[in-house]
């Protein structure tokens, strides 16, 4: 994963060419995917917006990293994939796992969150299911989508990000 949010890090000369890396057929190999201006800006619709892309995901992430609160979009990911899982079984090993990982008061990476929140949440745990960590789940969204994004569009990885698909249009363009 570092090799493909390395070009999103703070220093602006850390990528180049850009913005997210993917791995080739070969899988070690790595290439180069270049951002539209178009799809950049479009992350500054809205917080949806920014994180139906996947690079756009990307870059938040990255953003959050830099913030050391990254474990705030790490449970909101685990929350929408808890929610595709069919099997009850692995819903009750999934629940707890991101329980004990993001909610519990000893979790190593827990977020922030009210004491009736983590309560109604450990009830659930009781009789797991898709929707077991939809208000913890909401909470944190919430959270991120008024005071982590405004940020982030004032970040220098957002601003990095615009600035160098846009200087490439240009080039283009001469």
């Amino acid at each position: 994963m570092k090799p493909r949010l390395g070009c999103l890090s703070n220093k602006s000369d850390s990528y180049s060419d850009f913005t997210a890396f993917l791995p080739s057929e070969e899988g070690k190999a790595y290439r180069c995917v270049k951002l539209s201006t178009d799809e950049v800006i479009r992350w500054a619709e809205s917080f949806d917006v920014l994180l139906s892309y996947k690079y756009g995901l990307a870059a938040f992430r990255a953003f959050l990293k830099t913030e050391f609160s990254d474990e705030n979009i790490e449970f909101w990911m685990a929350c929408e994939d808890y929610k595709k899982i069919k099997s009850s079984a692995k819903l009750v090993t999934k629940a707890n796992k991101i329980y004990e990982e993001f909610i519990d008061v000893k979790a190593p990476r827990e977020v922030n969150i009210d004491f009736q929140t983590r309560e109604l949440t450990r009830q659930n745990l009781r009789e797991p299911s898709p929707s077991t960590f939809s208000e913890v789940q909401g909470r944190v969204y919430s959270l991120m989508e008024k005071d982590s994004y405004p940020r982030f569009l004032r970040s220098k990885v957002y601003l990095d990000i615009l600035n160098q698909t846009q200087m490439r249009c240009q080039r283009r363009s001469v």
